[in-house]
């Protein structure tokens, strides 16, 4: 059976979790195949609200098995923090598997990472300093230490030595820091290991056999098509490939292994850190998105910026992604305008872009072009069908459907699980 990639069309905080969460319901195996603990999932059960950054949506369902792909980088100190807040709260995490070929972040990514931003001063790209990009770029250098080193205590120990000579000297000479110590590292990752070594496995081999039972598996991204490292707000983009595209790499698969792509879509937008924002709204109607939609980031308690739905970026994400279906969220936060915008073009120095600019300097000082739409004032969290919505929101949706040039298929009205009608 193929598998179903979810992920987000915008700068992500698009709800991924949620959704993940609630096809998660029919699933066998949700992979988290990109990023690190720089993103999190938000998820309400109940009266529950769980906060997740590396173990896929999936674990809140029992009997689905998360996994970690080697796609993802891993800081092990976060990863079982968060395996014994779940446990302690009565989530079984015991069906998770970590990919052996999953890089780790090392102590000196995170310190490298914080040094690095606050030394751009007002050029800081405004990273989570949790040391993600540090450690892709040892990845893609050859450098990186991964999950399956920590199990031979001489090769960790080689390989550290090795990488920790060049980051000392860039610490010490270049930041004016303390060297760190080996050994230091070594002792605390090797337990790390001791610690993680049920739970590691092939999981490309475990998917490609899951598949071949016929068994469904769906795959998580994190962040958002306009953080991609290569198709993204360059250089205010993550350190990966958060598009359908990386989902393969991540997880250790082909292309052929995928049918679907859901791409989760707010209804207005919204982004964390630096980076050009044509819709953003510096006013009542921004700080009430922020308000009423609760746009704190998971992670780092970060206020995010909030602006009118972008439709030359949602088409944008389409095409990147192949988008089968949307699935709409936070459309209920709407319901506080008596007249809603969506911007359908962007206009600069006398051009008018209907798709993404070339240059991405034009979305620093572009001048979008708006459509308004009638609101519909009206509470719809309760809602339990499509026609149980007001005309108004239905207009809407079809007028999403339009843009993206896909269906609807999926609208969430709140927070809660429940709160999700199929179309």
């Amino acid at each position: 059976m193929p598998a179903t990639v979810i992920i987000g069309t915008q700068w992500g905080d698009e709800g991924k979790g949620k959704v993940t969460d609630v096809f998660a319901e029919r699933v066998d195996y949700v992979v988290r195949y990109q990023g690190g603990n720089n993103a999190g999932h938000t998820i309400v059960i109940g009266d529950e609200r769980f906060a997740l950054t590396l173990i896929p949506s999936g674990v809140l369902n029992p009997g689905v098995t998360p996994v970690i792909g080697n796609g993802t980088v891993v800081d092990p100190s976060v990863l079982l923090t968060e395996m014994g807040e779940l446990t302690a709260r009565g989530v079984d995490v015991s069906l998770m598997r970590l990919s052996a070929n999953a890089h780790l972040i090392m102590p000196y990514h995170r310190k490298i990472d914080a040094l690095q931003e606050r030394f751009l001063g007002s050029g800081q790209i405004g990273t989570t300093r949790r040391g993600i990009g540090p450690a892709y770029t040892d990845k893609f250098s050859r450098h990186g230490i991964r999950v399956q080193d920590m199990f031979d205590p001489k090769i960790f120990r080689e390989k550290l030595e090795v990488v920790l000579k060049e980051k000392n000297k860039i610490l010490v000479k270049l930041y004016n820091q303390l060297a760190m110590d080996a050994e230091t590292i070594a002792e605390e990752y090797l337990e790390y290991g001791t610690a993680l070594a049920p739970y590691v496995a092939d999981t490309s081999l475990l998917l490609a056999e899951a598949l071949a039972a016929g068994k469904e598996v769906l795959f998580e991204g994190a962040q958002g098509t306009l953080l991609d490292i290569d198709h993204g707000t360059y250089p205010f983009v993550t350190s990966s490939s958060p598009t359908a595209g990386g989902a393969t790499i991540g997880a250790g698969l082909g292309p052929t292994a995928i049918d679907r792509v859901v791409g989760v879509t707010k209804a207005y937008i919204s982004r964390v850190g630096s980076g050009p924002f044509p819709t953003e709204l510096d006013d009542a109607i921004g700080e009430t998105m922020v308000d009423v939609g609760g746009e704190y980031g998971t992670v780092t308690g970060r206020r995010r910026r909030c602006g009118w739905l972008d439709a030359v970026a949602l088409r944008y994400a389409t095409r990147v992604n192949g988008l089968t279906d949307i699935a709409l969220t936070k459309i209920d936060v709407l319901s506080e305008f008596d007249t809603l915008k969506i911007c359908t073009a962007y206009e600069a120095d006398g051009e008018t872009y209907t798709e993404l600019p070339r240059q991405h300097r034009v979305l620093y000082h572009c001048t979008p072009i708006y459509e308004e739409l009638p609101g519909w004032r009206s509470d719809i969290s309760q809602a339990k069908s499509i026609d149980d919505l007001p005309e108004a929101a239905v207009r809407y949706i079809e007028r999403v459907e339009q843009i993206a040039g896909v269906p609807v298929t999926m609208v969430s009205v709140g927070p809660q699980r429940k709160a999700t009608l199929t179309r």
